[in-house]
Parts: C-alpha cells; sequence; structure tokens
C-alpha cells in the first residue's frame, strides 16, 4: 500500500505541474478512480474533456472512450495508458460491416451505441448511450432504424418502443462481461437480499433486465444508489462500479456484485505505472484520420442536438 500511495502521489503532482487531467471510467481499478479529476461512464467523461482548462488529457478507459475524448476534443492532446485496452464489443462492429448494412437496407437511419470505433461512428447518422438510447431514437422519430452493436440493448430499446423496428448490426453482438451473469444466480442472491434493488446494465440478457428494479448504463446506476432511500444494491455490471459505490457511498450504503468475478480484463490493463509512464512521455496520443474525425464528431452531435443538450 505505501507503494501505491507513492506512485499516486507521483501522478498527482505530476499531472497538476503540465496541467493534465486525468479521466477514469467506472471499471478502471479502484487506485486509478482515486487519482483522477473524473470518474464516471463514457460519454460524460468525453464532456468533462471539453469543459476542462487542459491541453493534455489522460484517458483511463478503454480505446472507443479514448477516441471519443479525442475526436471531440481536436485541439488536445488526448492519451491512452495502455493501446492494447481494447474494447471486444466495439471490435465487432467494423465500419464495413456499417456500410454493408446500409447497402441492405437504403435510407434506414443508422443509429451506433458510442461503444463502438470511430471509424464506425464515422458512417452512422447518430450515436447513443446505454443511458440515452431509448430517447434518442424516439427522437429522430424513424419506424426503422439500424443499431448495434450490443443485441441486448437493441432488445431493451424495442421493449420501450414496440413500434420501431431494430434491425441488429451485428445480428448477436455483446459484451462478454455482461454475459457473465447467469439469470438465476442473480435472482438466487435476491434472495438473499429481499430488501435488496436490482441494478443491471442493458447490455444484460432480457431475463435480467425484466427482474430489474432499475435498467440504466453506470452513470444511472451510480446516481440510483446515492439518490434512493434504500441501502442495498445488487449491481449487475462490472465490479469496478460495485468498488466505486461501497468506497463513495458506504457505509450507508451497500452494493453487492450480482457476480464477484466480473470483471473487464481490457479495462484492467491500466496500471498506475502506466498512468504515470504516460504522463512523463505524454504519450501514445490518441490520433484520427482527420475524415473519421469529422464524420464521427457530427454523428455524436447531433445526439446533442437529439436529446436538447447543446455542445459545452
Amino acid at each position: 500500500m505505501p507503494y501505491v500511495r507513492e506512485l499516486q502521489a507521483r501522478i498527482r503532482e505530476l499531472a497538476e505541474r503540465k496541467k493534465a487531467v486525468i479521466l477514469a471510467h467506472n471499471y478502471q481499478r479502484t487506485e486509478i478512480q482515486e487519482i483522477a479529476d473524473y470518474v464516471g461512464e463514457s460519454l460524460y467523461l468525453a464532456r468533462k474533456a471539453l469543459e476542462v482548462d487542459a491541453e493534455l488529457i489522460v484517458f483511463c478507459g478503454v480505446d472507443f472512450m479514448a477516441e471519443t475524448a479525442a475526436l471531440l476534443n481536436p485541439d488536445k492532446r488526448v492519451i491512452l495508458p495502455e493501446p492494447a485496452s481494447t474494447c471486444p464489443m466495439a471490435a465487432q462492429l467494423p465500419a464495413e460491416l456499417v456500410r454493408r448494412a446500409r447497402r441492405e437496407h437504403p435510407n434506414v437511419p443508422v443509429v451506433l451505441y458510442v461503444n463502438t470505433i470511430a471509424e464506425a461512428k464515422a458512417e452512422a447518422d447518430v450515436i447513443c448511450t446505454s443511458g440515452n438510447a431509448v430517447e434518442v431514437i424516439r427522437a429522430l422519430g424513424a419506424d426503422r432504424v439500424l443499431f448495434g452493436p450490443d443485441r441486448n440493448l437493441c432488445w431493451h430499446v424495442k421493449r420501450q418502443l414496440p413500434d420501431v423496428e431494430i434491425i441488429p448490426v451485428p445480428e448477436r453482438g455483446y459484451c462478454y462481461v455482461h454475459k457473465l451473469f447467469e439469470p438465476e444466480r442473480v435472482l438466487e442472491l435476491r434472495k438473499r437480499y429481499p430488501d435488496a434493488r436490482l441494478l443491471v446494465h442493458p447490455e444484460c440478457e432480457p431475463e435480467l433486465q425484466l427482474a430489474a428494479d432499475l435498467v440504466g448504463s453506470t452513470g444511472q446506476m451510480y446516481r440510483y444508489a446515492r439518490e434512493a432511500p434504500d441501502s442495498t444494491f445488487i449491481v449487475a455490471t462490472e465490479v469496478g462500479l460495485v468498488e466505486r459505490i461501497n468506497r463513495e457511498l458506504g457505509p450507508e450504503k451497500k452494493a453487492v456484485p450480482a457476480k464477484s468475478d466480473a470483471i473487464c480484463a481490457e479495462m484492467k490493463l491500466i496500471t498506475l505505472e502506466k498512468v504515470l509512464r504516460a504522463l512523463e512521455r505524454e504519450k501514445p496520443v490518441v490520433r484520427l484520420p482527420s475524415r473519421v474525425a469529422e464524420r464521427a464528431r457530427e454523428a455524436v452531435e447531433c445526439m446533442f442536438e437529439l436529446m436538447g443538450a447543446k455542445r459545452p
């Protein structure tokens, strides 16, 4: 622990000296979250990057998150401490697959989850998050949409918007972490905590979503736990969020992991040593082709417009 605290102190001192901002996703290691200026879900962090007075952004998350921050902040340098920290689900939707879907379904708008690589975002009409997917598609006003990459998020949207035809792209995209949650085991856990609220990410299986008190993004889960009068929550998402709730809201609030080993290995590739090295070297910098960044940025900003939110 003394070594961890020493590293954390060195990182904070260097970040302040270089006027850098550190952003950490809810799934990051506890020791990473503790040294971040902001902790939250990916789009929240990307928008925070827009607001801060800093030219250097250290993004502790996976590749598509750092890319989103970079495309929204073309005048700032965005660093991803570990380039191998990629998102397997985002990789399931290459840009060519989006183009093929467009050819097969002409004139059908493409809505892509923010959990996609920049090249795929550049082929979309609008981007959404797990928290606002229903509202974005409702505001779009289309009878049919191409939507991906997560099939369970497609199901969640279809449940809320039964009159809209949701065409999944790819047909069965998924997050391997949220596939780990077995509904019967989670429901058995609920019997052990009869007064607990069940919080479920929409990337989880439909059976689990149907049993939930809240189906929402990591940010929505955190806010629910903070604001609800209840004291115990069974949380069906990556354990990093469970640790954050217990660290920041405990002991009054208690988060119970729906599966204690639901871990995103790619998120955990980022360590304090890698953050310190990235700050010292000011690299690796996330770089996007200008045309890709421009088109992807338009799709993200279309989301802001549909949601009535101005670009910060």
